[in-house]
């Protein structure tokens, strides 16, 4: 029976009856003694495997709740990646160099172009024609709610004026009425459906580059927010093959299109069909809205910059609270993404209704981003059992807020972005995430930004965004541990580092207790131990 000991840590075991220890007996993947050097060592069978860690903290593995990682995975092991680009030069001087470096690629796919910065009026086909005239050429932006195609993608996929915009989403166009290129939110999907499909393979592929990356974030679960059969299918032939490195809990689609007999029959069949220790569906998958970047952010009040304007709910309100009633009943989780106001509170009204017909139960559903937040809807999320499953790195002085979203939002709603200190108060529940590959994985940066409300990149000296909104050190440490254990409904194998549960751990390179806030972003994982294993290790460790 394997046999694991990690001794000389600063162990904070996130367990309230035993808070801090500095060793560990771990045998058969489990946690099964904590306590001091001397004693854990008695416990070892002669000749266990020894880790030092060296004085260092030592924490319970980080899940992240709202994370893609097949998709954002596939699309870092072979896409151009765009992230940090903040010009047209710079884009197109990054499309030619990839395009010229792969002459075989059928179609140049990428990823990253920042909302804050393109959009369909500086961005369209005719820019990328001028690089890349010859192959279809497809770029999402950094949040995935747009992408830009050029004209040799339009002429493959049959993109042109006599095109319907499809429900739910648009196609940008000229003042003719012909496509831009711009693809917003549904009409991404119609494009891809015409463009060539990624093989099991490519996304099995993707799925170890993004669980590496996971790793070496000190990351050993994650909540796919976005699953459907093929992400299943995907992610079961790595599990049956022991190749997962991360618990994946996920969250699967449900599309405004399914009645609610479809959707519940296809979603309890992927419930049945996969659970193990390292995968399992727990969770419907609701988008109420789009962005406040292409303007399909749904607000109460509509948009209060200059174009105006609103963007529906995405379901309507019959069909929702029939949908979630139902989902509710069948012990569930609800997980809705959620950008504007009016769609927070369709969620709220929503799960409210569930409850009232279901009763209570611990279901811990989910809100996923809650950017602009009604006062008055605030203290339902903690009568109504809900979490907020935040993004913090988001919270943050950017264009792409204080320039879009605020602006659209209005002053009367300038102080409820993000307000994350208001939901914790009134007794909401929380859950730290990253929605990569929108954004940074980096847990390290994402909790600094969470504490000081300013991005890491610009340090003390910057303007906090809403700073009465910051969280503190602990609540983001339970926010990516015991927290997310129970909105990936794992509490009783995860989330603390106790008698009986996965030894799923991290050693960190700094004590996040000890230093100034502003290094917090700087942290290095040193190990990841996953089910006493170790699937990331860093060079310079020698414990």
């Amino acid at each position: 029976m394997a046999e694991l000991v990690i001794t000389n840590g600063d162990i904070r075991t996130l367990d309230p009856l035993r808070p801090r220890v500095s060793a560990l007996l771990i045998r058969a993947g489990r946690i099964v003694a904590t306590g001091d050097d001397a004693m854990v060592r008695t416990m070892a069978s002669p000749g266990c495997p020894v880790i030092d860690a060296g004085g260092r903290l030592v924490l319970p593995g980080f899940q992240d709740t709202h994370i893609h990682l097949q998709e954002s995975g596939t699309r870092q092991a072979f896409d151009l990646d765009l992230a940090g680009i903040l010009s047209l030069p710079e884009l197109k001087q990054k499309l030619a160099g990839f395009a010229s470096a792969h002459p075989d690629r059928a179609w140049i796919n990428g990823h990253g172009w920042y909302t804050g910065v393109f959009n369909d009026h500086n961005l369209t086909r005719q820019v990328l024609d001028e690089v890349v005239p010859g192959r279809p050429v497809h770029l999402s932006s950094s949040d995935y709610h747009s992408a830009i195609i050029n004209s040799k993608a339009c002429a493959e996929i049959g993109l042109d004026a006599s095109v319907s915009d499809p429900h739910n989403g648009y196609f940008s166009r000229d003042a003719a009425g012909v496509p831009t290129g711009m693809l917003n939110e549904k009409a991404m999907d119609w494009a891809r459906d015409r463009m060539p499909r990624t093989t099991d393979a490519d996304y099995e592929e993707g799925v170890r580059w993004g669980q590496r990356h996971a790793n070496q974030h000190g990351f050993t679960g994650v909540l796919d927010a976005l699953v459907t059969a093929r992400h299943l299918r995907v992610y079961d032939a790595l599990d049956r093959r022991g190749e997962l490195t991360v618990r994946v809990a996920s969250t699967a689609l449900v599309e405004p299109s399914d009645s609610v007999k479809e959707a519940l029959e296809r979603i309890q069949g992927f419930r049945r069909d996969y659970h193990s220790a390292m995968l399992k569906v727990h969770s419907a998958k609701f988008f109420l809205d789009g962005v406040f970047e292409n303007r399909t952010a749904a607000m109460i009040d509509g948009y209060k910059d200059g174009p105006g304007g609103n963007a529906p709910v995405m379901f309507g309100e019959n069909h929702l609270r029939e949908l979630f009633i139902a989902f509710d009943a069948a012990r569930f989780q609800i997980h809705c993404h959620v950008i504007g106001d009016k769609a927070v509170r369709a969620a709220l009204d929503g799960l409210e209704a569930a409850r009232a017909v279901n009763g209570d139960w611990p279901s811990l559903h989910q809100l996923a981003h809650v950017q602009v937040v009604r006062p008055e809807d605030i203290p339902r999320f903690g009568t109504l059992g809900v979490m907020a499953n935040i993004q913090p790195l988001w919270a943050r002085n950017e264009p792409s807020v204080t320039e879009v979203a605020v602006p659209m939002a209005g002053p009367d709603l300038a102080r409820w972005h993000y307000p994350f200190r208001s939901i914790i108060d009134a007794g909401g529940g929380f859950a730290l995430s990253s929605d990569w590959g929108v954004s940074t994985l980096n847990p390290f940066r994402i909790m600094q930004t969470a504490i000081t409300r300013q991005a890491p990149r610009h340090g003390r000296d910057s303007e906090p965004f809403l700073p009465e909104q910051r969280m503190t050190l602990e609540e983001c440490i339970k926010g990516y541990t015991v927290n997310a254990a129970a909105a990936a409904w794992r509490s009783t194998e995860t989330g603390t580092l106790e008698h009986g549960k996965h030894a799923d751990l991290i050693v960190l390179d700094q004590n996040l207790f000890d230093i100034d806030v502003y290094d917090i972003g700087k942290t290095k994982v040193l190990l990841t131990v996953v089910g006493g294993h170790e699937v990331w290790r860093d060079p310079g460790f020698t414990g």
